[in-house]
């Protein structure tokens, strides 16, 4: 595992993953993709980033897909949880 990987299990295939956390991708970026499109692969490709990335950033700051895909557009989920609209 390099610098700055992480290793996540993604929850559709079970695989473990290497995750380069330097990407860096803000937690309002991702759930303002994942509403819009309400699909993670989707969502990665317009992100570039893998769909365990994604996974690995709701897990981080303890949020499930469900979670963020039901939450309404105005990041009330986010505010809620603690977290400012710039992560």
């Amino acid at each position: 595992m390099g610098l700055g990987e992480m290793k996540i299990q993604c929850p559709h295939c079970g695989e473990t993953v290497a995750v380069n956390g330097l990407l860096n991708i803000p937690l309002k970026n991702v759930s303002d993709c994942l509403q819009a499109h309400r699909n993670v692969v989707t969502a990665a490709n317009e992100l570039d980033c893998s769909p365990a990335y994604i996974f690995g950033i709701l897990k981080i700051n303890g949020l499930k897909l469900k979670d963020v895909i039901s939450a309404p557009k105005d990041n009330t989920l986010l505010n809620n949880e603690g977290l400012s609209n710039g992560q």
